[in-house]
């Protein structure tokens, strides 16, 4: 950039002005530099450094250590990081797809508006006329997309898929897609994915797996043979109750996650800004945050299988739930969601909802918070889950708080 010197500014300012022009552009090679080292060194890194410096694109001269907010919808043309129009692309949302893939070990991620548009855009890139293989136990939003939004268009088998047998029985000549839950939402089954997905590659079908429950931090599919790996990011990645979003991480950039990356561009089901620095800034305390969701789990599972007034629990961390030793093997945590049934009828939960102090009754999960809910209420009139399961997306609250407030309310 050239200044004039003819003008009023005296020679000691002009002086200056010059200065930071210099010390600005030498300041931004530097970061280039070191942008450049850093990416050599990003398998190198562990999971928690990775989820802390990957994500936050600090591009700026005047030294920010967090990124800023790009609002712009729309970019001057020929611009070095190659953004166009935010539907499409965004800073934001390039840092967000960054870490994402690089937790979740793949080559690229998608960012979405939320957990269905993620899970919906992989049934959008199917072939009409693809059969599915899908959890019989799996998240109603998901469910209903498949059913209600591609009847029709798609053929659905639902099975459990914890059920290798089940499986295979399920599979057709025009078997495309194998979708795994695992753990499962919201009887938390275990899906052997290393078995899913040698059926998936003899059937020359794709294997998407939901790891929204286990997250990054306890199970990698893609490393077990998953094709695609979706998320709710509204749930841990979030972690705060507070941001829509969803994610689709793919093994490999081909064909078909070329039509995926069609469908979000195409689409705009795609997050703000706004959304994608917040949930890259959430993403920075991810593995701590975990661990503690599955000590406290663990914990209350515990209880709860010791309680008179609870008929079942599910929770893969315990030795009696009937896919532990699949958990044990392919999982490094079992997570922070654990379900239960009360002796009784539905209304006898409603009962032990009603006295809850510390866990709020509401859905989603994944959140800092307690939350509780009679899932079966939420699920529908056409839902298999017991109506008698409480599921609960046990919180970062002091596991004793936790444990005195579900013993007074079963009584």
């Amino acid at each position: 950039m050239e200044i004039a010197a003819e003008s009023s500014i005296s020679p000691r300012l002009f002086g200056l002005i010059q200065l930071y022009f210099v010390g600005s552009t030498f300041f931004s090679w530097l970061l280039y530099l070191a942008s450049s080292q850093f990416s050599t060194h990003l398998f190198s890194m562990k999971f928690e450094t990775l989820t802390i410096h990957l994500g936050n694109g600090t591009h700026e001269s005047h030294g920010a250590v967090v990124q800023p907010i790009t609002l712009s919808t729309t970019f001057e043309h020929g611009n070095e990081g190659g953004m166009l129009y935010s539907r499409a692309n965004n800073p934001n949302r390039h840092s967000l797809e960054q870490v994402l893939a690089a937790m979740e070990k793949g080559e690229d991620a998608a960012a979405f508006s939320s957990g269905n548009a993620a899970g919906t855009a992989v049934y959008q890139a199917l072939a009409p006329g693809s059969h599915i293989v899908a959890p019989d136990d799996m998240y109603h939003g998901l469910h209903n997309s498949m059913v209600q939004l591609f009847a029709g268009i798609h053929e659905v088998t639902f099975v459990d898929m914890s059920n290798l047998e089940a499986v295979k029985n399920a599979i057709r000549p025009n078997t495309a897609l194998f979708w795994v839950e695992s753990p499962s939402n919201p009887l938390l089954k275990v899906t052997d994915i290393r078995e899913i997905s040698a059926l998936a590659k003899a059937q020359g079908a794709i294997l998407a797996c939901d790891n929204t429950f286990a997250t990054p931090v306890f199970q990698n599919p893609i490393a077990l043979g998953a094709d695609i790996v979706m998320h709710s990011s509204t749930k841990y990645f979030g972690g705060h109750s507070d941001i829509l979003g969803g994610a689709l991480v793919t093994a490999k950039k081909d064909a078909f996650w070329e039509k995926i990356r069609n469908v979000q561009r195409i689409g705009g089901a795609v997050p703000s800004p706004t959304d994608c620095y917040y949930l890259t800034r959430s993403i920075r305390t991810l593995a701590y945050r975990m661990k503690g969701h599955a000590s406290n789990a663990k914990a209350l599972a515990e209880f709860l299988v010791s309680h008179g007034q609870v008929e079942k629990v599910y929770y893969p961390g315990l030795v009696s739930h009937p896919n532990h030793a699949v958990a044990a093997q392919q999982m490094h945590g079992f997570g922070g969601m654990v379900s239960f049934t009360v002796k009784g009828a539905a209304a006898d939960a409603d009962r032990v909802l009603s006295k809850l102090r510390f866990f709020a009754n509401a859905t989603s999960l994944g959140g800092v918070e307690s939350l509780i809910e009679r899932r079966a209420a939420v699920e529908g009139p056409n839902t298999t889950t017991p109506e008698n399961l409480l599921r609960v997306s046990v919180g970062l609250e002091h596991i004793d708080d936790l444990i005195e407030d579900m013993n007074q309310a079963l009584g």
